[in-house]
């Protein structure tokens, strides 16, 4: 038993590191580099072409192609046992799969893992049958995959590959011949299969078993994804000439004050990848839940001169190791950006529709101090007229640290406390990790133990390490009946003085295990159904994030759309709810960092998502705390957060004109909700995410594929952060040949440009696309919810040919009514003069399953003063025939000077109807 002494003087010591500078606190000597992990040691020392397998009887079985993978030097004593099982199964929309797996069919032999209840449910029933095999010469095979593309099979070397017409290939596997798979055998006698690092051993039972591939991206200029690392948006090479560098690892960690420029794993890992070209956008995933290790190729890697004028001339070329689990892999042949996310979310499920306040402003510490503090904040932001939706509690609000309690003497009336701030409109969360505290007096800890709900460790007992409880136990949510026991405790009725409007954070849940190896739990754990830790450690995140999400989905009866945030994620998260890239620091380095770090979730389908504004860790200084604020309000996820040894920092207390500021920041993230819920909307049914990175709007412009400090918020906002201290101008390059319209002064700019532009304290650059409109509401509340009848504004921005469109997505922001129709859902159209609404929701004419009597009450045309000056002051509003003023109005109706543009005044036309207003 470890001296409990000892594990109290180390949460000692994480407090206090928690104050000193993030250099100090990193030590990458505490985690495993390539070097010390001998499944990625040894597959970088495997030179290329060195794969020893061939495809041998090739053939259809239940629609899939099916084939044995055999060494190319067979002997015929063991040429059974060592035979793996290809099977090419073909989906929708040009989705390629391919799975390598031993054989299932022997006696006695364990079965590799696979990760369950991440692709969609009925994705077996959408599989195409595949009707039959052109067998080609020279030993290729191929079948239809979609019209005009094909996959391919080519037996001996091994190669898969999808190609377009007869020659022109895209994204292929094992084309440079490092595909190695190591089976599952008995160990001998003189062998030792355990590993060693630093103090802790992983028995590994079942022997190595690691999987290293290839896959190469033909064409391609840049890839992108395999989240999360603290890196720029475009994957840099790891390996190459002149490149010294750790591959890019996926393995979730609770990694202290992570460093920014670094391909080493964080808390959350999704094994799919991107690449893009002015051509073709194509995707890779691998659905294995194991660590893995990924090297990107640089020019030259295989020994080949590469002179900069045919460097990635033939594609970029990738290498993928994994320790365990199999072959389940799927080919994305898009052809464009948005392709790709709509085939991506097809197999792991679109983002899951949140509640509209959730998508509003967020005020988190650790930890509000009792129901006093949690008054006072609450009374502070009416007091300084900055909205927020939701204020957070940390772990210091529990009893102990037992998750579902509350510490009765901070917190004696929690159920009073959530209604007075829900009387507002308000909403609080609580944060339940997933370690538990081992106190026999717990009832939880004790209901689990005596049903076996832990996690186990090597020698089958309870699983025990520490965390801030101290001694805690793990609940084993690889099983199903755990998860649903575990969503039973969150019934009104189980978590005492929770409400209806208490949602939840989980933290720690990668998990995070004090004095496990590399700070979480050992590979050699076991779960459900004989699982060891090391197959399921990416996922296991995710899968108590779902138990949560599943538990707010039965206390509501089924109607209620869940709020959990969660740090650790995996393939299939969109699906649950969102993350945030967690314990960052308050320096310009971290800002920076949160752009691509959230353009990489939005790729790879984690859509809600957001960084801490401010900074977990340290003391941010008013100006990078302003530039966070401004930055962050375009968010998908917008949460201030702060270690509890931090300074205050609620947005009143940096000085007046200081919080003006940050009040105007908020204050454009509550105007601009309606356009954010719509892009949600949008997320949720097509896999677009929010946030995007300027490639995927304009995709045939090479010099954004790296652009990674601006980004597009949906197709009609573009946003560009402010990085430095002091800075007085800032070069802005806007892409395209629209015009570009400053969203605070109106300013045009033509696109395809750069521009250096002067920029003060009171805002970052934010432009509207010409040809756009966006929805907006300009009456501030304390909350969105209290906005929920309030009027709408159009802002129309011109282009060229002076027309826009838009949309707006409006339901009741809370039930899943909308799943029946009850939603309203309008394109706006801009073209000869005249704006109309055309509804896009499905036609039910013989009612309005949700009806509205919201109206616009303004339009802002931007681009369009010549024009009225020659077509009068009226505008004609259709069907009811009446006019409207066309006058010159403010872009934004709040105190202070701001520049006027063409105002249409109180057309007051319903949103819920069809329309048509005549302005020139």
């Amino acid at each position: 038993m470890v001296n409990s002494k000892h594990w109290v003087l180390l949460l000692a010591l994480v407090t206090i590191c928690a104050g000193i500078g993030s250099v100090s606190c990193w030590k990458k000597e505490e985690f495993r580099n390539c070097h010390h992990t001998p499944f990625c040691k040894q597959g970088r020392a495997r030179k290329p072409g060195t794969s020893n397998l061939r495809a041998i009887d090739v053939a259809l079985q239940d629609g899939q192609l099916t084939a044995k993978l055999v060494p190319k030097i067979l002997n015929p004593e063991t040429e059974a046992e060592n035979a793996l099982i290809l099977r090419m199964s073909v989906y929708p929309d040009g989705i390629l799969r391919f799975k390598v797996d031993e054989d299932e069919g022997k006696d006695g032999k364990r079965k590799r893992f696979e990760v369950p209840d991440v692709l969609a449910e009925d994705l077996d029933d959408r599989r195409l049958w595949l009707q039959r095999i052109e067998h080609e010469q020279d030993g290729v095979s191929s079948v239809y995959l979609t019209t005009g593309y094909e996959a391919v099979l080519q037996h001996d070397p091994l190669e898969i590959y999808v190609r377009r017409g007869k020659h022109q290939r895209l994204v292929s596997f094992n084309g440079k011949g490092f595909f190695h798979f190591e089976q599952l055998r008995d160990k001998n006698e003189e062998e030792n299969w355990d590993e060693q690092f630093r103090s802790h051993t992983d028995s590994r039972p079942h022997g190595p078993q690691s999987i290293s591939l290839d896959v190469s991206f033909h064409e391609a200029k840049h890839v992108y994804g395999i989240p999360e690392h603290a890196t720029g948006l475009a994957l840099k090479p790891t390996r190459g000439p002149d490149v010294d560098s750790e591959p890019y690892r996926l393995f979730n960690l609770d990694v202290f004050e992570f460093i920014s420029e670094s391909p080493f794993g964080l808390y959350g890992s999704i094994p799919f990848m991107l690449s893009h070209s002015k051509e073709y956008t194509t995707g890779f995933f691998w659905l294995n839940a194991a660590e893995m290790q990924i090297d990107v190729l640089a020019p030259g890697w295989d020994g080949n001169s590469a002179s900069d004028s045919d460097a990635n001339a033939d594609g970029i070329h990738t290498m993928w190791m994994a320790e365990s689990g199999i072959v389940d892999a799927f080919f994305f042949i898009g052809p464009g950006p948005k392709d790709v996310m709509r085939q991506y979310a097809s197999l792991t499920g679109t983002s899951a529709m949140p509640q509209l306040f959730a998508t509003a402003y967020h005020q988190c510490r650790w930890n509000y101090r009792d129901e006093e503090d949690v008054s006072n904040v609450d009374a502070k932001f009416d007091e300084f007229d900055i909205p927020y939706d939701v204020l957070w509690l940390d772990i210091e609000h529990t009893d102990g640290k037992r998750y579902f309690t509350w510490d009765n003497l901070l917190f004696p009336n929690p159920e009073e406390m959530q209604n007075k701030l829900m009387a507002k409109g308000r909403h609080m969360v609580t944060i339940v990790d997933p370690h538990i505290k081992r106190d026999d007096g717990f009832p939880l800890h004790k209901e689990a133990t005596q049903k076996g709900y832990y996690v186990k460790d090597a020698h089958g007992n309870d699983y025990d390490g520490w965390c801030w409880p101290g001694a805690s136990s793990y609940l084993d949510m690889l099983n199903p009946e755990i998860r649903s026991w575990w969503a039973d405790k969150f019934s009104l009725s189980s978590y005492k003085g929770s409400t209806p409007s208490l949602y939840i954070w989980n933290d720690m849940n990668e998990p995070s295990v004090f004095n496990g190896p590399e700070a979480t739990m050992p590979r050699d754990a076991l779960h459900f159904g004989d699982v060891e830790h090391r197959d399921v450690h990416n996922a296991y995140g995710y899968f108590f994030h779902m138990g949560s999400a599943d538990g707010l989905l039965k206390r509501g009866g089924g109607n209620d759309r869940p709020f959990v945030l969660s740090r650790a994620f995996f393939a299939g998260s969109q699906r649950v709810g969102a993350v945030w890239t967690g314990d960052n620091t308050a320096d310009w380095d971290h800002l920076r960092v949160s752009v691509p770090m959230l353009l990489t979730l939005g790729l790879t389908g984690m859509t809600f998502s957001g960084a801490d504004v401010g900074g977990f860790f340290g003391n941010p200084e008013p100006e990078l705390l302003l530039r966070w604020y401004q930055l962050g309000a375009y968010y998908p996820f917008f949460r201030a957060h702060a270690h509890h040894d931090t300074k205050r920092r609620e947005p009143w207390l940096f000085g007046e004109r200081n919080t003006a500021l940050i009040r105007e920041a908020i204050h454009i993230r509550y105007a601009l909700l309606p356009y954010y819920y719509t892009l949600f909307r949008e997320a949720n049914v097509r896999g677009v995410p929010v946030m995007r990175p300027l490639w995927m709007e304009f995709p045939g412009d090479e010099s954004v594929y790296s652009n990674d400090e601006a980004f597009m918020v949906g197709g009609s906002l573009l946003v560009h952060g402010i990085y430095s201290e002091g800075a007085t101008s800032v070069s802005v390059y806007l892409p395209g040949s629209q015009y570009w319209y400053d969203i605070r002064t109106g300013a045009v700019y033509t696109g395809g440009n750069h521009y250096k532009l002067d920029v003060s304290d009171e805002s970052i650059p934010a432009f509207q696309q010409g040809g756009t409109i966006i929805p907006r509401k300009d009456r501030f509340r304390r909350s969105s919810t209290q906005m929920t009848s309030d009027p709408y504004t159009l802002v129309i921005a011109l282009n060229h040919t002076l027309e826009a469109e838009g949309e707006l997505y409006v339901d009741d922001g809370r039930s899943y009514d909308y799943k029946k129709g009850a939603y309203i859902h309008r394109q706006f159209v801009f073209s000869n003069g005249r704006l109309t609404s055309v509804n896009l929701a499905p036609d039910k004419s013989d009612k309005k399953l949700f009806p509205s009597n919201c109206v616009i009450e303004r339009i802002i045309l931007l681009g369009l003063k010549s024009q009225i000056s020659k077509g009068g002051k009226t505008a004609l509003v259709e069907p009811s025939n009446h006019r409207v003023d066309i006058e010159s109005g403010p872009l934004m109706l709040r105190k202070g000077s701001y520049p006027s543009a063409v105002n249409v005044r109180k057309p007051n036309v319903r949103i819920d109807e069809d329309w048509s207003i005549k302005i020139f």
